[in-house]
């Protein structure tokens, strides 16, 4: 079975069939670590942009997932169950192959539950729709970086692995859950610091759409925070009760967003913030990823995310 696919959309899963409403929250937690090693040439599909395990890396573990209630967040990603896709072999259910126009998923082993909602369906919620998809695989939470896992890393606790199907039946643009547009976007170059990393720099970031997958950081844009010097397209420091934004560069394409507002959606809620700076795709050491909305405090608090998850989040945003 895959373990994580590239494509995400945070979403509520609604479970008719089991509730855990007297497990508390406090109670998962990891279960070990496994180191990374890489995988054989030919033998981590990449399909979906599935994760490959890095050498050296240590990939958390868990037996459990969050529990069950009647609106249960969780991650949906995609996965392919047919014959010779990233889902590696049969799924443990039935022993069979589905195809991708099969509204199937896959759950994180804790959601798995020992194979107790095989074959049973679910409610999954997210981007105002709704679809009922049944229950096939494990997305297995234990193990990962071995034959058996397709080198690929062990499975987030709170992943829904879905067919296209099912992302389909949301309602959601094809081009948000593809990846052909990855290929759109190659590094510039790559170098070695000081610090004996190497690190891939980009001119360009990935297309921008209606619903444009980016990756939410934090920053601070005030004086002596974490930002540097006053933001480049007004020369200002900004409160972090300000509601802006920082661009990877192909998206700040060259100043021509400059304190224009985009439109933030992630954690089942959206936000307006203004660009004001620029996240340095290009500098030599240490660069920022081409696809990162940097964000003011007022931001992810706006969005409802608790501080104690302040950090990275999966988000869309659109101009």
């Amino acid at each position: 079975m895959k373990q994580q696919a590239g494509s995400t959309v945070f979403l509520i899963l609604l479970c008719l069939l089991y509730i855990f409403a007297s497990v508390d929250a406090q109670t998962c937690r990891p279960s070990g670590t496994i180191r990374g090693k890489n995988p054989p040439p030919g033998q981590c599909n990449t399909e979906n942009d599935s994760d490959c395990c890095k050498v050296g890396k240590l990939y958390t573990t868990y037996k459990c997932s969050p529990p069950v209630s009647s609106h249960t967040k969780a991650t949906l990603t995609l996965n392919s169950f047919q014959a010779g896709g990233d889902g590696g072999g049969p799924s443990e259910c039935d022993n069979q192959y589905h195809s991708d126009d099969d509204p199937v998923v896959a759950l994180s082993t804790g959601w798995f539950n020992n194979k107790k909602r095989c074959l049973k369906y679910i409610n999954i919620y997210g981007n105002g729709r709704s679809v009922r998809a049944k229950v096939v695989d494990e997305c297995d939470s234990t193990m990962g970086c071995d034959s058996d896992h397709d080198y690929q890393p062990p499975c987030p606790n709170n992943i829904v692995d879905a067919s296209k199907a099912v992302w389909k039946a949301l309602g959601v643009p094809e081009s948000c859950f593809m990846v052909e547009a990855k290929d759109a976007c190659k590094p510039s170059s790559k170098v070695r610091c000081n610090d004996g990393k190497s690190y891939s720099t980009f001119k360009c970031s990935p297309p921008v759409s209606s619903h444009t997958k980016a990756t939410l950081t934090i920053n601070s844009f005030e004086e002596g925070g974490d930002g540097g010097g006053a933001s480049e397209c007004d020369g200002k420091f900004h409160s972090d009760d300000d509601l802006v934004v920082a661009l990877s560069t192909g998206w700040f394409n060259q100043r021509k967003r400059c304190n224009k507002y985009i439109k933030i959606h992630g954690n089942g809620k959206s936000v307006k913030a203004k660009v004001v700076d620029e996240c340095d795709s290009t500098r030599r050491c240490d660069p920022c990823r081409n696809n990162i909305v940097d964000a003011s405090k007022a931001v992810w608090k706006a969005l409802g995310v608790p501080e104690s998850d302040w950090g990275e989040l999966g988000v869309f945003w659109s101009d």
